[in-house]
């Protein structure tokens, strides 16, 4: 508990300081966020913010890093495998994120050189990850809720395809709800507070959780995240100082689908990520009406649903705190299931 508490401790001091001197530093370069137009079928409602300093991320994920690496100074924390494949995993999706980023600053224009092809290569490396995850650590191959014992058995190849899928879906759901003050930080915040407590449970209790592998240290990693959105959230909370960028978004996706993938939660994942499944899917809700009824009608007045509810007379302040409370509500609910199936078990077992 001592080297959670020191991670996300370093972690939120870090990121405080770290997202305060971004501001500044990229603040006096002129590296401000372009904000798609009427032209684009953007959010013009946000071209007030246009040239607020981006890439804050770049503080979040330094500062979990570090917040990490400082733990491991205790003795009886070793540097899982597992994790460190997890970092390099994250790292990735940070430099794809830091690189559009960079270009639609320099360009000016809030679509980076990747657009389509972006997805393609993030696919890719989410695949090639799983599957380093399978071959490099001992990871259970289940597809589970709350624990590998009590999932479902698949074949490597279904669940490399399958967690590479989870990973994909997760970063790019980040990055979708990325789009008012705070509220990908803020959710993400949550997220990580509860695998962290998921983590350090399964750590305590190697009887129940004993297909999961190094879990402290999961639980170390989750928490330096967590210290991350708390620190930047300072400066990112309405009206932002800052935005986190792709180069936070992707990363914080990554490490959400790393934690529940770790951690054997993977079915959980949809439940602690809520407002994300919600946010992506109306995005795909919105271009499947628009393609069926031949390109004339949309479901939303823009999606993702976030702007459908500033559009309809939300202030952008109500909307982040009613989607702050459902995403709560979410993971409130998907650690009362984890903690349930615990309890369950123990009184099995008496």
């Amino acid at each position: 508990m001592i080297a959670i508490m020191l991670a996300g401790a370093t972690s939120v001091l870090i990121s405080l300081f770290g997202s305060r001197w971004l501001i500044g530093f990229f603040g006096t370069r002129g590296q401000g966020q372009p904000i798609l137009g009427k032209e684009d079928r953007g959010p013009e409602h946000h071209m007030m913010k246009q040239g607020t300093p981006t890439m804050g991320g770049l503080a979040i994920v330094a500062a979990a890093l570090i917040g990490w690496l400082v733990a491991h100074l205790r003795r009886g924390l070793p540097f899982a495998d597992q994790t460190l494949i997890v970092w390099v995993g994250v790292l990735f999706m940070a430099g794809m994120g830091f690189l559009d980023d960079y270009i639609k600053v320099r360009k000016r224009h809030n679509r980076g050189i990747f657009w389509k092809q972006k997805n393609y290569i993030t696919m890719a490396a989410s695949i090639l990850m799983a599957w380093w995850l399978v071959v490099g650590t001992g990871i259970s191959e289940t597809i589970s809720a709350t624990r590998g014992a009590a999932g479902l058995e698949v074949p490597t190849v279904v669940w490399v395809v399958w967690a590479g899928a989870i990973i994909w879906a997760t970063t790019n759901a980040v990055n979708v709800t990325d789009g008012l003050d705070g509220l990908a930080a803020g959710s993400a915040l949550m997220g990580f507070g509860a695998f962290t407590i998921i983590a350090y449970w399964a750590f305590r209790n190697p009887d129940i959780y004993g297909s999961v592998v190094n879990p402290l240290d999961i639980g170390v990693f989750s928490a330096a995240f967590a210290g991350g959105c708390l620190g930047f959230l300072w400066w990112n909370a309405a009206p932002a100082r800052i935005f986190m960028g792709d180069v936070g978004a992707l990363a914080i996706g990554s490490a959400l689908a790393f934690c529940a993938l770790t951690l054997n939660t993977t079915l959980l994942l949809i439940l602690i990520c809520g407002i994300n499944v919600i946010e992506a899917g109306s995005v795909a809700i919105q271009m499947g009406v628009f393609k069926a009824s031949g390109r004339k009608k949309r479901l939303f007045r823009m999606s993702p649903i976030h702007h459908h509810f500033e559009l309809i007379g939300w202030p952008e302040t109500t909307v982040i705190i009613r989607f702050w409370l459902i995403s709560a509500i979410c993971v409130s609910v998907a650690l009362g299931i984890f903690i349930a199936d615990f309890t369950n078990i123990s009184a099995g077992t008496l």
